[in-house]
């Protein structure tokens, strides 16, 4: 039976060649200036590769005082177009479809970082983040200044139609600008851009009306926050009306999405973390669909192939949006495709907790992710016999990386694979968010599948360090036996962990402070590396990777994996 996802679809007169779609996610890949640079376009190149059909480039303001990040994208002047030129050809190329989406930070963006005073409907703090927390408040917009602003959206779509771009994105979510005047918290105004629901969507409608009027020949996707979360912000029932207002006056698509950077109980639902269920917005977009007659883009946790299926197969969606599901494996599609597990992404949200405190975009369980560009001259193993000692994470991900061109045994000395990914989901919090041990155990699942699909064998309950000669016949030795408590603590840990004490009362707080996730993740624990050094034999090469090396967080864990599987020389 044919996949509906990988099905050609429409939005406008583009015509995409599957029904998935990437939506927009801060990179901070361009320089200083807001200019492309190689690692941008190697970056989006990967999910084109991946087979992707329609590339969202990430937020880029139609003005600089609306930049709301540092290393953003830029697209308020003629001077970055040939830069985008170069990327959405570099993109046509590999046969998908280029979407830009025009984004205005408001209130939510500094002095210091756009170098104007921000702008927003109403001067009312904003507390902003960006690599520091600090509560600013706008100036307020006047209308000639909206006005303004509206041209600015214009002018910034016109050069993404000049680059090439098939479509353009208006962002109109999350709490940036045209977010702002949707919610009545934000929103003080007692002219016709405030008080009631038509006033308050008045302003982003006027920047479809003339976006459409001034370029009729570029699809224009409206992504709409429908709900809020908090009280003062949009609630539902109006966000349904807007998106009703929107396609009715000629948005191509709307793109249905949720969350305000002050929903409830943390902003983190804009990008919906572990501890919420899978799909937790494609309802909103199922029931917009009946109301509209235009293409809809459904988002939030739709990285499981089955959900997204069926999310346009009910008809509650005509595409589905992966943002953190394209970062961990930028061959979702081509996976899907040919029936392989693929790798899950995490929703820990480190991608973009990171991105925040001014790194660069990665992930945890994606090595290469913000570093594509460095893994292009890499020369990995051929034609060896590679033993693998750890079926943790790392283990996992070196064994799956280079399977498909060598012979890979694993041995791991416990009866299952996942390491300390078995009881990760255990405690409190991993990295920033709540932890839930369903995702753990989904990703380790899909890894240790992938596996055995290349042919990787395994030993399980099998120590060799009881058995050296398990390892004779082997041209590579991988060490991936992760790290070991000192003082004798780890079946202490193991026994909290397992007993639900880290979450119990009294201790959750204890087991969520900084100081002691320090000490949990460096200074109690030690790589284990250098027992197994003994077991090789000359003539053999050895690796050491993940906490084996020095003990330290999963992120870098697997990272040494990628590093090890993929720039091996």
């Amino acid at each position: 039976m044919n996949n509906v996802l990988l099905t050609p679809a429409r939005i406008g007169a583009v015509e995409i060649k599957n029904r998935i779609v990437m939506p927009p996610m801060t990179t901070r890949m361009a320089d200083e200036e807001g200019f492309v640079t190689d690692d941008t376009i190697a970056y989006y190149m990967a999910r084109v590769r991946g087979g992707t059909g329609l590339i969202t480039v990430e937020m880029a303001s139609p003005e600089k005082v609306g930049r709301h990040r540092r290393r953003e994208i830029g697209i308020y002047h003629d001077r970055f177009v040939p830069g985008l030129k170069r990327l959405v050809e570099a993109i046509h190329s590999g046969g998908a479809k280029a979407s830009i989406q025009l984004g205005h930070a408001g209130g939510h963006t500094r002095i210091d970082i756009c170098g104007e005073t921000p702008i927003a409907p109403s001067a009312i703090p904003h507390p902003v983040y960006e690599i520091t927390l600090e509560t600013i408040v706008p100036a307020e917009m006047s209308k000639a200044r909206i006005a303004e602003t509206i041209s600015a959206y214009v002018s910034a779509a016109a050069r993404a139609q000049s680059a090439g771009f098939d479509c353009v994105e208006i962002h109109a979510a999350h709490g940036y600008l045209i977010s702002q005047f949707h919610a009545p918290f934000e929103n003080r105004r007692t002219d016709e851009y405030g008080g009631s629901l038509l006033n308050r969507a008045r302003f982003g409608l006027d920047i479809l009306r003339a976006v459409k009027a001034k370029l009729p020949d570029i699809a224009v996707i409206y992504r709409l926050s429908v709900e809020d979360y908090f009280p003062g912000g949009l609630p539902f029932a109006e966000g349904r009306q807007i998106a009703q207002w929107a396609a009715k006056i000629g948005a191509d698509a709307l793109h249905i999405t949720a969350g305000h950077y002050r929903s409830l109980p943390s902003a983190q639902i804009v990008l919906p973390p572990m501890s919420m269920p899978d799909a937790p917005f494609l309802d909103f977009a199922a029931e917009v669909k009946k109301d509209v007659n235009v293409p809809v883009i459904a988002v939030g946790r739709l990285g499981d192939p089955a959900i997204a299926r069926a999310a346009v197969e009910d008809g509650k969606a005509d595409f589905v949006a992966l943002g953190r599901s394209l970062i961990a494996d930028p061959q979702w599609v081509e996976k899907v495709a040919r029936g392989e597990p693929i790798r899950r992404c995490l929703a820990c949200n480190t991608c973009i907790n990171e991105m925040r405190g001014g790194a660069r975009i990665g992930c945890v369980v994606n090595g290469a992710a913000g570093r594509e560009a460095e893994f292009v001259a890499g020369t990995p193993p051929r034609g060896e016999r590679i033993a693998v000692i750890g079926a943790g994470p790392a283990g996992l991900t070196y064994a799956s990386l280079v399977a498909d061109h060598n012979k890979v045994t694993v041995y791991e000395k416990d009866k299952s694979a996942g390491g300390a990914f078995r009881r990760a989901g255990k405690a409190p919090l991993f990295q920033e968010v709540a932890a839930d041990q369903n995702s753990f155990q989904r990703y380790v699942a899909q890894l240790l599948s992938a596996c055995e699909r290349k042919g990787v064998k395994f030993r399980f309950a099998t120590d060799v360090t009881a058995e050296p000669r398990l390892l004779e016949a082997f041209d590579r030795i991988v060490i991936a036996t992760g790290a070991r408590y000192r003082y004798g603590l780890g079946g202490l840990v193991t026994w909290m962990l397992d007993q639900g004490l880290a979450r119990a009362p009294g201790l959750a707080h204890l087991f969520t402070s900084p100081k002691l996730r320090d000490w949990f993740y460096y200074r109690a624990r030690r790589g284990t590396g250098d027992r197994f050094s003994a077991l090789v034999r000359a003539g053999q090469r050895v690796i050491v990777i993940g906490d084996a090396v020095r003990a330290g967080k999963s992120k870098e864990a697997i990272a040494s994996a990628f590093e090890a599987a993929l720039l091996a020389r």
